[in-house]
Order: C-alpha cells, then structure tokens, then sequence
C-alpha cells in the first residue's frame, strides 16, 4: 500500500478494478487509487523496444511481436489485460513508452505543457486513467495547496499584454488557449507521487462533476529511463 496518510480527504484506495471504477468522487476526494504489487519484468519490455522519437504509442500486435522471458510475458499479460479492461469499460486507453514529452517554451512564466501542474477538461463526463509500469512516475497534488496560474497577478498581466483585446473576451481567450487549466504549487506545497503499478482514476473539469478536477503533472524523467505508461 502506499502511505497517504497525509491526504486522506483527497486519496481514496480501493483493491480491485470494480472499486476503481464504480466508488463515487466526493467531498474533497478527487483521486482514486487501485493499488498493486505487479509482477513481471516491465524494463525488458522497454529495452526491447526501440524508440527513434522522444514518445511513441504502442499496440497490441507490437506488445505481441516481442520475444520475452518469462518474467517480461508476466509483464506483457498485464499490460494487455489494463488495456482490455479499461476499453470494456468504455474508455480509450494508449500504452506510451517516452523518453520526455515536448516542452513549451513559447511562454516562459507560463509554460501550458504537461509538466506543469494541471488539469484535464472534457466536453463529456468521463475520468482520466493512468499507471506507471517502468521510469518515473507521475505526480498529483491537493487543490488547497496551488493557486490557478491565471490568477497570480504577475502571470495575468503578462496574459492580458498577449491577449491585447477587449476585458469582456479575456476569459474565453484563456479558456480557448488552455491557460486555465494549469495551477502553480504553493511554497509549502507537497505533490504525491503516484508510484509505479498502481492503477489510478482522477477526477476531470466538467460542469457535471460534483468535485474539483485533480492536479497532476508528468515527472522529470530519470536520466536514460524511458518511461512506460498507460493513459486515457
């Protein structure tokens, strides 16, 4: 198990794919958490395969095509099983393997790339999932303790001199750029790692959702680690 003892109200843990999947988001409880021990060996996959780009996606025929030890087809087997269970459930799952994800340096007091904390929007009710299988994994942190970038007065002037049109229409212009969705961790802030295996279910921006969508952001990746992760 993992120790959260400190988020309580925030994390909720649960013992298999049922509970992930069917225990309500309430109060302040915006993650939850299935978690694992997996067996198998998850780096043979990645060694295996070989990645010219910094991330690609990949497929079953590919996970399929990999001669394995017995140890990486353990591996293998749970991968393919997180895949068929979560499309049984109806969502999209991609397994990527990365080396890092592309950097925004086209605002440097505002960078809007995964790597900074934020949230995930969707026109339709839904829930984003992930795991980490090998590398790095990925990290939430407590609405209490971010402030949404938009509202820090530095960041907002530098946000209405690129904007440079009329107030009534700034919001939409953050909304329609996705400045809004990303947050800036307080000084005290301390951000949850959500460790490798576990299979997590977070909580999205959506006018039916009853609960504030979770902060999360992507790791700085070990150096020569590539990273291998479900998402949807």
């Amino acid at each position: 198990m993992i120790d959260l003892s400190h988020t309580k109200s925030q994390i909720h843990q649960v013992t298999s794919f049922k509970d992930l999947t069917s225990t309500p988001f309430q109060g302040e409880m915006n993650a939850i958490c299935w978690t694992r021990k997996l067996i198998g060996d998850f780096s043979e996959i990645v060694e295996k395969l070989e990645l010219n780009e910094n991330m690609a996606a990949l497929d079953q025929a590919e996970l399929h095509e990999l001669q394995l030890s017995e140890q990486g087809q353990l591996a293998r087997e749970i991968l393919l099983n997180d895949l068929k269970v979560l499309k049984a459930h109806g969502a999209d799952p991609t397994l990527n393997i990365i080396k890092c994800y592309e950097r925004d340096d086209s605002y440097p007091l505002f960078p809007t790339d995964v790597y900074s904390f934020h949230i995930d929007r969707s026109p339709i009710p839904s829930d984003t999932f992930l795991c980490t299988y090998h590398g790095a994994p990925s990290d939430i942190l407590p609405n209490a303790q971010a402030t949404q970038k938009v509202l820090v007065p530095e960041i907002r002037e530098e946000l209405k001199k690129l904007y440079g049109g009329a107030e009534e229409g700034f919001e939409s212009f953050l909304r329609e750029y996705f400045f809004d969705l990303h947050y800036q961790a307080k000084p005290t802030a301390r951000p949850i790692s959500l460790g490798i295996g576990h299979l997590w279910r977070l909580a999205i921006d959506h006018p039916e959702r009853q609960v504030l969508p979770c902060l999360h952001r992507a790791p700085k990746e070990n150096t020569g680690e590539a990273r291998l992760m479900i998402i949807c």
